[in-house]
């Protein structure tokens, strides 16, 4: 197996490994999110969500989240950045998350997989 082969092969290991790790943080959050929400609004209270937060509440998630929990956020930033544009309309946000990580996985973990057996196929 060649060198660019092999890179691809782990490349597509670690971009589909960063895309379902922070999903499930996605849904984690989400879903303690709902569950306060719920709460909020069985006490009576209205529940805020924030589509667009300020760089304050910016940073105190990255404050809430810890280091690991933010690189992830931040290279799934990065590996979804290119799918964003073809969900920016939707009102879901498990669609505006999910149907980008779904893309990359297709593109980044089987997509790189496919060119890197191709890869090892012709040596």
């Amino acid at each position: 197996m060649g060198v660019l082969s092999r890179l691809l092969r782990y490349a597509a290991i670690v971009c589909s490994l960063l895309v379902v790790v922070g999903w499930g943080w996605f849904a984690y959050d989400q879903t303690a999110e709902a569950s306060a929400n719920t709460q909020q609004e069985i006490d009576g209270r209205a529940a805020a969500q924030t589509v667009d937060p300020s760089p304050d509440v910016e940073r105190d998630r990255e404050r809430v989240n810890g280091p690991v929990h933010e690189a992830v956020d931040d290279a799934n930033d990065v590996l979804l950045r290119p799918f964003a544009p073809l969900v920016e309309n939707q009102d879901s946000k498990w669609a505006r998350r999910t149907i980008p990580a779904a893309l990359a996985l297709l593109i980044y973990g089987f997509g790189f997989g496919v060119i890197a057996r191709f890869l090892a196929d012709r040596r």
